[in-house]
């Protein structure tokens, strides 16, 4: 049993301090070791070879052309899992349930990492090009679409033909999944499924031709405070925290807090108002509903905790809000973010 590192009951301003290098994390002395153990037990299970080496890193990522996966370093104890949902109001991967779905995942990247499938012709018209651009963060998913599973969160499998793949080898390695089963009537997924076990039986006995002798991004040298880190993360999440939009709510409701919140509150205003403020903004954009929507929604929680009100008659309110909508939709169109940050 190893005793908690001299950081583990700091504060949050003394630790934010610290440097990543200087933090000592040691991938054998956490649970993530014992889970990559299981992840090597999976695999071994559905007749494979390769077996990822694990390390702490800055982010989840597998890293070009290696059989390695990077875990994100605050996942290594309890105090950092904790500083990194105040800051960032999340832990990607934080329960064991996603942890080893996304272990899978890049799993699924070191498979094809180690035997370079996506080469070949039948991986392309399975996938498609691996060439195509990567953008993760802008991509444009397709909710109701049947050609792709679906595992991690936001149909991740659509954004590149990488995480296709990764994706689908998730899956397929998943020893609770019964993908014959739930996605018969899904032909397109059917088949790549059917490639992945396909290319398992063809590899079960030949060794991956990569090693991971030098991992990249790795918190052992990363000489960055956790203050910097996170300052770092935040500006380029700025548009996910719930006060990003409030200055531009604030303009678009200005009104007194004593007018009756069952009539003039902005949220109730949202609302009432839902459907005509998506069907305008997405007849404008071209944007789907489905996203715009999302915002909507985001948005009239805001309003909600905000307790605004309106400041102007409906009329003038839906153009406002319209035209803002637009605006903000607009630029996700051309960058994926709704706003920039400032």
């Amino acid at each position: 049993m190893h005793s908690d590192p001299a950081w583990a009951n700091a504060k949050d301003e003394e630790l934010l301090k610290l440097r990543i290098c200087d933090l000592g994390l040691r991938l054998e002395d956490t649970e993530t070791g014992a889970r990559a153990l299981f992840l090597h037990e999976e695999l071994s299970a559905r007749g494979l070879r390769f077996k990822p080496k694990l390390y702490f890193g800055d982010e989840w990522f597998s890293p070009e052309g290696m059989l390695a996966i990077s875990v994100p370093f605050y996942l290594a104890h309890p105090r950092l899992i904790t500083l990194e949902r105040k800051m960032m109001l999340e832990v990607e991967g934080g329960t064991p349930e996603h942890f080893q779905k996304l272990l899978r995942h890049e799993a699924g990247h070191c498979f094809d990492h180690g035997y370079g499938f996506s080469k070949s012709r039948k991986w392309r018209a399975l996938f498609g090009s691996p060439d195509q651009e990567y953008s993760p963060d802008t991509y444009r998913p397709r909710p109701y679409s049947r050609s792709f599973v679906r595992h991690l969160e936001n149909w991740y499998a659509q954004a590149h033909p990488d995480e296709d793949f990764a994706e689908t080898f998730a899956v397929w390695l998943d020893p609770a999944s019964d993908w014959r089963t739930e996605y018969r009537d899904w032909p397109v997924v059917l088949a790549k499924l059917e490639y992945v076990d396909e290319l398992a039986r063809e590899t079960a006995e030949k060794e991956p031709l990569i090693d991971s002798s030098y991992l990249p991004c790795s918190a052992a040298r990363m000489k960055t405070t956790l203050e910097n880190y996170y300052s770092r993360r935040r500006k380029d999440q700025a548009d996910q925290y719930p006060d990003f939009y409030d200055s531009d709510l604030k303009r678009l409701f200005p009104g007194s807090g004593d007018l009756a919140k069952r009539e003039a509150g902005a949220a109730v205003y949202m609302r009432r108002n839902r459907k005509t403020i998506i069907n305008s903004v997405s007849n404008w954009t071209g944007e789907t509903k489905f996203t715009i929507n999302a915002l909507v929604r985001k948005l009239t929680k805001r309003c909600d905790e905000l307790d605004l009100r309106l400041g102007s008659t409906e009329a003038q309110a839906n153009l406002e809000v319209a035209a803002f909508l637009a605006t903000l939709v607009t630029n996700y169109l051309f960058t994926g973010k709704f706003k920039r940050s400032v």
